[in-house]
């Protein structure tokens, strides 16, 4: 019978014999297929690459476009489709890496199959999927790829770093400075020892959490901002429905109605001028809120500025949305299709999201205003206003006006934020802001970094690599001496001698070793310690000033090295 049968699986995460990035190696037995390479297969070659015609982009041995599909053609066994399909589903499913090997053993039928593993559970998915699809290419049965990609993609959404977070551990890599993910989340160690620096999203190990509480405080914040000349718009806090009409008209319409303490645009309506709407308003604003607020409605459209480390990193500009009437179709049937955009989603990786009413009541109130509802038919051509203040999309960095980052960047040490999101709303981004009646209107903790990463419109900006030179100086890379010590006899010896020498010259030395896990000169745990999870551990403390770490073969090759690179 021919299949593709798994025997073992080695997870290695850290640097192993095959490649320096973790890994998972397999072991699999094709039994009879050792005697039907691909090209003996009638049809197999086209079938497969039909259904991944991305494969072509597999270079191979050949080191070229096009290299595997022209060894299907040839000729190849089953360990190596199965590496380069895996590969495949990955890139697919949003989780890229490019090294794969298929290696022969001393037993006939029996391959190591090593593929570039980002996280253990999605790779053996890929594996298992990759090994179904290639099955049913050689036996000719139908194989549904669109399942078994969306099946991979929630699972690299609900257990991979986030978009935000990969770019910033993107940067680090590139400055080979060492990452260690430290949850199921997005919370990020970056560097060892007492050298590392945390990272949480788009917040550090510097970002306070009085600055975070103080940002979530729009009223504060507000308050925080007027004293020290940062331009904001009038408003204050209000007690009822009939209060919130008293402020606007003490304001002056038209009027904002917002929550005092939400985020990501939730229960904020603008452009408010009867009393009815304000009252609404503020009856969905307490909802989503503890507190409601009233303030001057600053006409333009509303720009995020990123600053990091008191800088303007990048900056990205809102555009209202719309849709166009074809007289046909409802506002519903518009609306459908407009959040069939494929960038619309309400995953972190969809760079818009969809405008769902129930989740909108912005919308559903700038409907009412336009004498609409979902089932309306509206003419062909006709606009219809949705959201005033869209998806933040439309890269503007270059335009922004001196004074209006240095206001932006000001607003952010008010706060207290090391990194920020500063909302603005002008008509024109290029001019101050006291030119023209623009102001600052919210400033955000742990700003999404996505809309920089991948703007609809202009050029993406190095965000990651920004906040990775805020956390570390030009000479720092987060690394501690490490000694690691390997070979046949006397390793455990060796590695406490190092220890205690390096613990005399006054650092604070952890060590793990075949007798146990060592921190100073207190002994944590005993017994046999020469392995990845306890050298781990040591990286992981923050006390550690330098370490020694006794690396048994065995361990090498079942785990792999819990270090990239060490200093003896």
């Amino acid at each position: 019978m021919k299949n593709i049968e798994f025997l073992r699986f080695l997870n290695l995460k850290g640097p192993n014999i095959w490649t320096y990035r973790s890994a998972l190696e397999v072991w699999i037995d094709i039994g009879e297929l050792e005697d039907f390479p691909s090209n003996t297969i009638p049809g197999f070659p086209d079938r497969l690459t039909t259904w991944l015609p991305s494969l072509i982009e597999h270079r191979c041995s050949y080191e070229e476009r096009g290299g595997f599909v022209r060894r299907l053609h040839e000729g190849t066994w089953p360990g190596h489709i199965l590496e380069h399909v895996t590969l495949e589903l990955q890139n697919l499913a949003g989780l890229p890496g490019g090294f794969g090997k298929a290696r022969e053993t001393n037993v006939r039928g029996v391959y190591k199959v090593v593929v570039r593993a980002r996280h253990e559970t999605v790779t053996r998915a890929a594996l298992y999927a990759a090994r179904d699809l290639v099955m049913a290419a050689i036996e000719d049965r139908p194989y549904d790829l669109d399942a078994t990609l969306s099946k991979l993609r929630r699972m690299v959404d609900r257990l991979c770093l986030g978009p935000s977070t990969a770019c910033i551990v993107d940067a680090a890599d590139e400055r080979r400075i060492p990452t260690i993910r430290l949850s199921e989340g997005n919370l990020v160690q970056l560097g060892h020892g007492c050298k590392s620096r945390r990272i949480w999203t788009a917040e550090s190990d510097q970002t306070s959490a009085i600055a975070e509480g103080i940002s979530r405080d729009k009223d504060l914040t507000k308050s925080l901002l007027e004293t020290c000349g940062v331009p904001v718009p009038e408003g204050r806090l209000v007690e009822s429905p009939e209060d919130a009409w008293e402020a606007a008209q003490d304001i002056g319409l038209p009027v904002v109605v917002k929550p005092c303490d939400a985020n990501h645009g939730r229960g904020v309506f603008i452009d408010l001028n009867t009393r009815e709407e304000i009252e609404t308003a503020y009856k969905v604003a307490l909802e989503e809120g503890s507190g409601v607020l009233v303030e001057r409605f600053v006409p333009g459209l509303e720009h995020r500025l990123l600053i990091v480390g008191g800088k303007l990193a990048a900056a990205a500009r809102g555009e209202p949305i719309f849709i166009v009437g074809d007289g046909k179709s409802t506002v519903q049937d518009l609306l459908d299709e407009l959040n069939r955009d494929p960038r619309r989603g309400l995953l972190e990786e969809h760079l818009l999201d969809p405008v769902l009413l129930e989740r909108e009541p912005a919308a559903v109130l700038e409907l009412q205003r336009q004498n609409l509802t979902t089932e309306s038919v509206p003419a062909a051509g006709r606009r219809i206003l949705l959201l005033r203040n869209g998806n933040v999309s439309s890269d503007i960095t270059d335009l922004v006006h001196p004074s209006v980052a240095a206001a932006a960047s000001l607003a952010a040490r008010i706060v207290g934020l090391d990194i920020a999101g500063v909302d603005i709303v002008a008509e024109d981004i290029s001019r101050p802001l006291q030119d023209q009646g623009g102001a600052i209107v919210e400033v955000n903790a742990g700003p999404g970094l996505l809309m920089h990463l991948k703007p609809s419109d202009g050029k993406p900006r190095p965000v990651g690599e920004a906040i990775i030179d805020n956390l570390f100086g030009p000479e720092e890379n987060g690394r501690i001496p490490i000694v690691g010590v390997t070979g046949t006899h006397g390793k455990t010896t060796i590695a406490r001698l190092i220890a205690r020498i390096v613990h005399l010259s006054g650092k604070h030395v952890g060590l793990a070793c075949g007798e146990g896990l060592y921190f100073g000169e207190r002994q944590i745990e005993r017994g046999n310690r020469a392995n990845w999870d306890a050298a781990h551990r040591v990286l992981l403390n923050r006390a550690v000033e330098a370490a020694v770490f006794e690396n048994g073969s065995a361990a090498i090759l079942a785990e792999g090295l819990a270090y990239d690179r060490c200093l003896v």
